[in-house]
Formats: structure tokens, C-alpha cells, sequence
């Protein structure tokens, strides 16, 4: 066993590469300094881990090298105890993966946050897993091997956060130049944890790497100087150069004392936890193995190994309530959460399935995985005593690259496959450019120092020969080597391992005979109307549509209103897409009218919540939930927020929703909800008492202003009936003293509902308007108030018309041309209900053919409103022969009348109009202009 070699041992083995390091320092350096100290204190980091009794073993985030490397050693070693690396908190979740099809990724979800700032909310953190990784070989034994216990070391969730920077909002391992595609984006807004972050946090070191390296960047580097050696290394080769490399870039990093704080955190919780499991069974170090990335088997901290110091104080978890479960995860939301090339995770997929075929590994599987094929089920062999460790990193460093020799029939295949593809996606491709693709795959190894193409060349080829000048199609080449190289797997969780709630819509859904766990767009078809149970599915659809993703849910035939039963509806269903959308619905609650309820409460009782919002609350509850109850608990709330309000920004808002809220009362209900009688009484009164100001505060908007008085005009009867009085809003007008134009239309349209201004005293006032040069290029905009005006006064509809039609007649051109936009504006912006009562209105007025327009007259420019329809013919003609009056008099003698005509007689005209009125209607179509 390696702890029984103990410590003088391993100082030993290493003496030899000490002192060349040493004298390779002394000789690059021109003396010892600095260099020399790094140098020496690697081989001193790697010599500590391997003396450590309890076996640690060095691994890398997803690497098939290490993959492999543990499946060898668990069937070497056989340990009992396996510790993890991996948030504590996510140990009962993994039993489940046997149901789930990997990719997949442990999740720690948080909804009600305690002791985080808010805006934190919610809390999330994803750990991904892939069979290519070495976490989950170590899972996948531990679970299915007798005796064994499985022990997760690390920070649990809440720690995550608890040492976040408290600045701002914890961002996710995103990089700037993630893929913007859908399944980048399945791990949301997640924090990611994950074992081996092996990669440079110094900056100029990865530069260097690359640049001497010959590659483009660091999954690419890895894959060629690591991963290829160390796929067939022995067991003390892989653990001292991991070892080696951890400890490397760990001595290189820059001193950020906020994540080395972090790091050192996280080992000093690790060895405790470990320590203490030690301590309460009483188990012999030796037959134990350690998961951890290779950073942390570098660690230099007090409390490393089974006998370091116990000072290290966990602090209690928060107030959180932690809910933990599966989510689908991704080849590609792995690369864009963790920083990696796109198709590393894929080629390295690739690279795990040629090392197991090359080393005839036997890989560890949990029973009952899906998506991977059955292993036969072996016994264990007897575990194998390991020899002593000897210095196998100086053979290692010494050892010139080792150059595979170029497989040409993978390398054709890999050619004519990525031509045929090509074409499929619509480039112009041919056997030309499988050739070249073939040659200049060789052209670029050679050029960086490689007998055998690796993938990256491959792909670097197959650009440049076949991508010209365009993407004909929605995929590029790299995304098509990407998917021929493996392609990007997208992991699902099964039906046993989904929580409560995501198994009660699966099964409430059964009825519709759709495969709705698989990804993709599926179509329902719900004829309700012969197939009453399907209305169950409809009212979860609509839910779902609520609660999930735009495009989880999208209706295509059908809509809910309030007071309306659906008919027949059409539903494009991709539940399997967004499974870990309704997965995370899983963690509020058990089925889907809770969490909905919850939701709806959360949103009302906000700090920032608005009279609006919480009325659309309340119009969410009848809509979707039918409760009368939350409805009722809503509209309380509702009209608390009003009450508290001192502005009218969500007027309109209100009046809409309150409107519809009482329609709907009143079919469906025979008597109104107390809520709503009490909301209306207190609305009468709150808007009466904010009028005045409103009218005069620049930060109120016409519209807002005319909703005001719509609430107040169409809710007075039935404020009225339920005690308020409406000198309340007599009072609140005469009060009112606006000087903006809009508003002052706004409060004379006001005046004519209450009856305090008369339609021909409001005309004569817009006929002032408009002979006053001062006041005529304001005009436009008091008619902007007069069509904000027909939503609280609808009967003035015939007189914007009016208003309209001369403001067209008599605005000049400069005044006229640059308020129609604002006047089509106010239209629309003003909903769909104005401009239909302005349309008929105008329909109704004006001639329907073309040869009554050449004798109409308006009605506007004949007598009065309050008069007859004969008054006004009448009148119209007194006028007529008034500015006629020798054609009258000379009619009058013809007519037998020896008096002459007098303009201050208009009885005699009217008399005389009224005894011959043929006479005078021919004398009118002859005299007329």
C-alpha cells in the first residue's frame, strides 16, 4: 500500500529530480533565486501528496485520462470509502442517476433565500456530470459495490454562496463568448462547481503555453500534452504528473487573496469533514481514497492530511431552504458554463470510448443506466497490494513526445464524413474537398509538431477547405465536426427520478398520447368539445404556460378569457426541451396549482407591488385557478395598495383590469364579491381626492388622467348605490385647474358629463380657439385630450368628430401635418375601443356616396344640438335668404307678398318657408354656393 511507505521514503525518491531542477534553475537563471524555490517546492507538493496515508488521487474536470485512470485504480485498490469532492448537500440525489440519461447535472435550488441579499434570489448550483469523468466512475462503484460508502467532502451549497463576494450578484462559470445555442443554456443561471479546475489563473503562463504549444487554445493544449500521455500511464505516472501540473499552476496563480481564501477554505472544510468521518467509524486510512481535483491535492494548508490541525471552524448553514434534484444537462452547456472550447467535452466523449477499447478497461456503470450500454456484471477481483512509489515524473519530463503513427483510414473516414455532411447542410462540397481536407489535416500536424492529426486539426482542415465565404445553412463546419466527432449529447432525467410535481404533469397530461419527456416540439389536439376530459389538460396547459419558459407551452388555436369555457384548442408542446424549467418547478412546491398560488402571492405581496399588479394578480387566480378564496385574499390586498398610493402612473392599468373583473362578477355571479365593492368604493374616492393634483402634475400623462375619470365615471352608479356621494366628485373637478391643452379638454369633457358645460357652450369655446391666433397652434393637442376624452365620456364621440373634421377644415398646414402622427398615436396607443366608436361616428356622419357629398352639409354648421332636425333645416334656410335678400324679396312679390324682406323679421321668413316649403327648398338649391 502507498501509506506504508511513509515519508522518508518518498523524500528519498525524489532526491534525484530535486537536485536537477535545482541545477537546471542555476543554469536558466544565472544563480538561484526564485525559479529554483517554485521548482523545488512542486516535487516538494507532489511528495506530500503521495506520503499523505489516506490515497489521494488527482483528477480533471471531465478528462477521459483521468476517467480511465480511476476506473483502473478502484478495481485495483477496492477501496470501502470513497470521499468526493462535491457539495456535501447533493449525497442523497445521486441514487437517482441510475434513472437519468447522462449528461445530467446534481442541482441545489434555493427559492426562499435567508441571510443572502435579495436580489441573489434564487440561489442555484449546478454540479454536471458525464460518464467520460472520474467523479462519476467513483459514484458509479461506490453505488453498485457492496460495502462501499460513498462520502461527499466538499462545501455544501450554501457555503457557495456564504463565501461569495457580497458586492453583487454571484455570476455563473460563463465566458463571454459562451454559445448562444439552447442547449448552452440549460444550466441557467447556475453557479457551477465541479472537480479539477485545471487550468492557468495566470494569464501570461496560459499565453505561453499556447503559443509554444502550437494551438489555439487550452482544451486543445490539454488534449495534446495530457491527456494523450497520460492515457496509457501507469497508476504513479498519472497521480505525480497530476499532482505535478496542480501544483504548477497553484504556485503560478496570482495572489487574488479573495479566491485564495476560497481555495484554501474549501481544503481546510474537506479535511475536516473527512477527518471526522475517520474519527466516528473508526476507518483505517489505507483502505480509503480521495476525489479531488488536482489544485487541492497540492494544498499547503495546516489542516492537509489525516493529521493535520483541527482549527478550521465550519460556520452554520443560513436560513435557506435547499431543495436538490436532476436537471438535463449538456455537452455544450458544460463548455459555455466551465469555459472550454465548443466540442471539447464531445471530443473527449470520443477519446474515453477509443482509451476503454485500447486498454480494455472494464468501465464502472450504474445498473439500470440509461443511454449506456450494459456491462456484464463482474465480481471484483482481489485487490492488488501497490508497490512502493517511485520517481516516475523524471522518466515522465525526459520522455520525448511520443508521435503516433497516422491512421489513414480514420483519417479518410473522418474526410469523406465531413464532406457528406456538408452537403447535407447545404455547402458545395465534393470529393475535391475531401482530399483536401485529408491533405491539409497532415499539412497542419506536421506544421505543429505532430505526426497524427488530433480532432483540432481535423477541424482547423475542414474549415479551411470547405467553409468559403458563407454558412449556407444554420450550421457552420466547426458545429459540423463538433457533431461527427460525437456531437452534442443532451442528457434527460427519467420519469422515478423527477420530483413530485414533474410526474403529476406528465401523468395529468397522459390523456393527450404524446412523448412528452423527448426533446421537441410536439402538437396537441384538444377537441374539448366531444372529449370533455381533455379540459383538465387545457387548464394545466394554461398553467404551464404561465409558469414555464416562452415556448414550453405555446398555444396556436385558443385563448382564456374570463367567463369563457374553451371550445377547442391547439397546443406546440416541448416540455422535454425545457425539462429543467418544470424541474425547478419541482422545488416550490408538489403540483402545479401550488406553486401557481405561491407565485401569484409572492408577486402581490411585494414591497414594489402596485394597485395593477396586484389586480392583475387577482385576474390571474380567477383565470387560471377558479378560487374564489386567493381571489378574494388578492383583492384585499389589492385595494390596501391603492389606498397607499400616491400617484396615478398605473391608472389605466386599473381601470382595464377592474373592468374586466366586474363584467365577469356580474354573469357569472349573483351578487358581487365584497372585494370589489369595497375596492370600488375606495377607488371613488381615491381617485376624487388625487383629481385636482393630477391635473397639474407634469409627471401625469393625459391617459392617465382620462382612466381617473373613466374609474370615476363608469364605476358612479355603483359607487353610488354603495353609499358614496358624488359631490366628492363635483367638488374634486371644481377644484381642478389644468393649464396643459390635453387637460383642459380633458376636464371640459368632464364638465359636460356632469352637466355643468353645455354642448354649445363647449362649441363656442372651440370656435374661440380657433379664431385666436394665440391659442390656434395649441389646438391640436386640446384635441388630443377630446380623444383621450370618449373612454370616461363615450357620448362625445359626435362632437370629436366634429372637432376633428374642422381642426382638418381650418388648421393650416404647419399645424395640421405635424400632428397626425400624434394624433394616429393617441389612436393607437389608446386601445382598439377608440378608434371603432370615432370610425362609425364618422360613418353615421358623413354621405356614403359621392354625389350627396357635392350638396352635404355639416350638421355642425347648422342650428343648435338641442333643436329638431326640422329647427335646424329650417334655421339653416332663414339664413340662407338672409344672405339673399333681394332673391327674397323678389320671391315674396312673386309670391304675393308686397312687404319687403327685413333681416330683423325672421318670423315672416319662417312663415314663409313654412307655407310653400317646395318653393323654398328649389330656391335653396339654386341660390346655394
Amino acid at each position: 500500500m502507498t501509506a506504508s511507505t511513509g515519508a522518508p521514503a518518498g523524500r528519498q525518491a525524489f532526491d534525484a529530480l530535486r537536485t536537477q531542477l535545482r541545477d537546471a534553475a542555476a543554469t536558466f537563471a544565472d544563480g538561484p533565486d526564485v525559479l529554483a524555490d517554485i521548482l523545488s517546492g512542486i516535487v516538494d507538493d507532489v511528495d506530500r501528496a503521495l506520503a499523505e496515508p489516506l490515497e489521494i488521487f488527482p483528477v480533471c474536470h471531465h478528462s477521459p485520462a483521468s476517467a480511465v485512470a480511476m476506473a483502473r485504480r478502484l478495481r485495483e485498490k477496492q477501496p470501502t470509502v470513497v470521499y468526493l469532492e462535491l457539495c456535501e448537500d447533493m449525497a442523497p440525489i445521486l441514487t437517482e442517476l441510475r434513472n437519468c440519461r447522462l449528461p445530467v447535472a446534481v442541482q441545489a435550488f434555493a427559492t426562499e433565500v435567508v441571510g443572502f441579499p435579495a436580489e441573489w434570489a434564487p440561489l442555484s448550483v449546478v454540479a454536471p456530470i458525464t460518464e467520460a469523468s472520474a467523479e462519476y466512475q467513483a459514484i458509479a462503484y461506490a453505488l453498485d459495490t457492496p460495502g462501499v460508502e460513498l462520502v461527499l467532502v466538499d462545501r455544501s451549497s450554501d457555503h457557495v454562496f456564504q463565501w461569495s463576494p457580497r458586492e453583487g450578484t454571484p455570476e455563473p462559470s460563463v465566458p463571454a463568448d459562451a454559445a448562444p445555442e439552447e442547449e448552452a443554456v440549460l444550466h441557467g443561471e447556475a453557479v457551477g462547481v465541479e472537480i479539477g479546475d485545471l487550468r492557468p489563473r495566470f494569464a501570461e503562463l496560459e499565453e505561453h503555453l499556447l503559443h509554444h504549444g502550437k494551438v489555439r487554445h487550452w482544451s486543445e493544449w490539454w488534449h495534446q500534452y495530457v491527456e494523450v500521455p497520460l492515457g496509457d500511464s501507469d497508476h504513479h505516472t498519472y497521480r505525480q504528473v497530476m499532482t505535478l501540473i496542480g501544483s504548477l499552476f497553484r504556485r503560478l496563480a496570482p495572489g487574488d487573496p479573495r479566491r485564495v481564501r476560497v481555495d484554501e477554505d474549501r481544503e481546510r472544510y474537506m479535511w475536516a469533514r473527512m477527518r471526522e468521518h475517520l474519527t466516528r467509524t473508526g476507518t483505517d486510512p489505507a483502505d480509503c481514497l480521495y476525489v479531488c481535483g488536482a489544485f487541492h491535492a497540492a494544498s499547503r494548508v495546516p489542516e492537509f492530511g489525516v493529521g493535520g490541525t483541527d482549527t478550521f471552524v465550519i460556520s452554520p448553514p443560513s436560513g435557506s431552504t435547499w431543495r436538490h434534484g436532476l436537471i438535463p444537462s449538456s455537452h455544450a452547456a458544460i463548455e459555455a458554463q466551465f469555459g472550454l472550447a465548443g466540442g471539447s467535452v464531445s471530443i473527449a466523449a470520443t477519446e474515453w470510448a477509443k482509451y476503454l477499447k485500447r486498454s480494455r478497461t472494464t468501465p464502472f456503470r450504474l445498473a439500470g443506466q440509461a443511454g449506456t450500454k450494459r456491462a456484464p456484471r463482474k465480481e471484483l477481483p482481489a485487490p492488488v497490494a501497490d508497490s512502493a512509489p517511485t520517481d516516475a515524473l523524471t522518466g515522465f519530463l525526459r520522455r520525448p513526445p511520443v508521435l503516433d503513427a497516422l491512421d489513414e483510414s480514420e483519417l479518410l473516414g473522418w474526410s469523406v464524413e465531413i464532406v457528406r455532411a456538408a452537403r447535407r447542410n447545404g455547402y458545395l462540397a465534393s470529393t475535391a474537398d475531401a482530399i483536401a481536407v485529408f491533405q491539409t489535416s497532415i499539412l497542419l500536424a506536421g506544421l505543429r509538431d505532430r505526426a497524427k492529426p488530433t480532432p483540432y486539426d481535423f477541424q482547423d482542415a475542414a474549415i479551411t477547405c470547405i467553409e468559403k465565404d458563407r454558412v449556407p445553412g444554420r450550421r457552420d463546419v466547426q458545429r459540423l465536426v463538433e457533431i461527427m466527432m460525437g456531437g452534442d449529447r443532451v442528457g434527460q432525467v427519467g420519469y422515478d427520478a423527477l420530483p413530485p410535481l414533474a410526474r403529476d404533469v406528465h401523468d395529468r397530461l397522459a390523456p393527450l398520447n404524446l412523448p412528452l419527456q423527448q426533446r421537441g416540439v410536439r402538437r396537441a389536439l384538444l377537441d374539448i368539445a366531444s372529449y370533455p376530459e381533455l379540459e383538465a389538460c387545457s387548464d394545466l396547459l394554461w398553467m404551464l404556460r404561465y409558469l414555464l419558459p416562452v415556448g414550453a407551452a405555446r398555444p396556436i388555436m385558443g385563448e382564456r378569457r374570463l367567463g369563457e369555457r374553451p371550445i377547442q384548442e391547439s397546443w406546440d408542446l416541448a416540455l422535454g426541451t425545457h425539462q429543467r424549467a418544470l424541474i425547478e418547478l419541482g422545488y416550490e412546491g408538489v403540483s402545479v396549482e401550488q406553486v401557481l398560488e405561491q407565485r401569484l402571492r409572492r408577486t402581490a405581496n411585494h414591497p414594489r407591488a402596485t394597485a395593477a399588479v396586484v389586480l392583475g394578480t387577482v385576474e390571474d387566480a380567477t383565470l387560471y385557478l377558479r378560487s374564489p378564496r386567493l381571489a378574494a385574499e388578492l383583492g384585499t390586498r389589492a385595494l390596501d395598495v391603492l389606498s397607499a398610493e400616491r400617484g396615478v402612473e398605473g391608472a389605466p392599468e386599473v381601470l382595464a383590469r377592474i373592468r374586466r373583473l366586474l363584467a365577469h362578477h356580474r354573469t357569472a355571479d349573483s351578487v358581487l364579491p365584497p372585494w370589489i365593492e369595497a375596492f370600488v368604493t375606495a377607488g371613488y374616492a381615491h381617485y376624487c381626492t388625487l383629481l385636482p393634483t393630477a391635473f397639474v402634475d407634469d409627471d401625469a400623462t393625459a391617459p392617465q388622467v382620462a382612466a381617473m375619470l373613466g374609474f370615476l365615471f363608469g364605476m358612479e352608479s355603483l359607487a353610488l348605490s354603495l353609499g358614496c356621494d358624488r359631490s366628492q366628485l363635483e367638488l374634486a373637478l371644481a377644484q381642478s385647474h389644468p393649464r396643459e391643452p390635453d387637460r383642459v379638454a380633458l376636464l371640459w369633457a368632464a364638465q359636460v358629463q356632469l352637466g355643468d358645460l353645455s354642448r354649445p357652450e363647449l362649441r363656442a369655446r372651440c370656435d374661440e380657439l380657433l379664431s385666436n391666433p394665440l391659442t390656434l397652434p395649441a389646438y391640436p393637442r386640446y384635441l388630443s385630450g377630446f380623444v383621450h376624452a370618449l373612454d370616461p365620456v363615450p357620448g362625445l364621440v359626435d362632437f370629436v368628430v366634429e372637432a376633428v373634421s374642422t381642426a382638418f377644415a381650418r388648421l393650416p398646414d404647419r399645424l395640421l401635418i405635424p400632428w397626425l402622427p400624434t394624433l394616429v398615436a393617441t389612436l393607437r396607443t389608446s386601445g382598439t375601443h377608440l378608434a371603432p366608436r370615432l370610425t362609425r361616428e364618422a360613418a353615421r356622419t358623413f354621405p356614403s356616396t359621392l354625389p350627396a357629398l357635392d350638396r352635404w352639409v355639416p350638421p355642425w354648421l347648422q342650428l343648435d344640438d338641442d333643436r329638431s332636425p326640422a329647427a335646424r333645416h329650417t334655421g339653416a334656410r332663414v339664413r340662407l335668404l338672409a344672405s339673399y335678400p333681394g332673391s327674397c324679396t323678389a320671391l315674396a312679390e312673386l309670391l304675393g307678398y308686397d312687404d319687403p324682406w327685413e333681416e330683423s323679421s325672421p318670423d315672416r321668413s319662417v312663415g314663409l318657408l313654412a307655407e310653400f316649403p317646395d318653393t323654398a327648398v328649389a330656391v335653396e338649391a339654386l341660390v346655394a354656393p
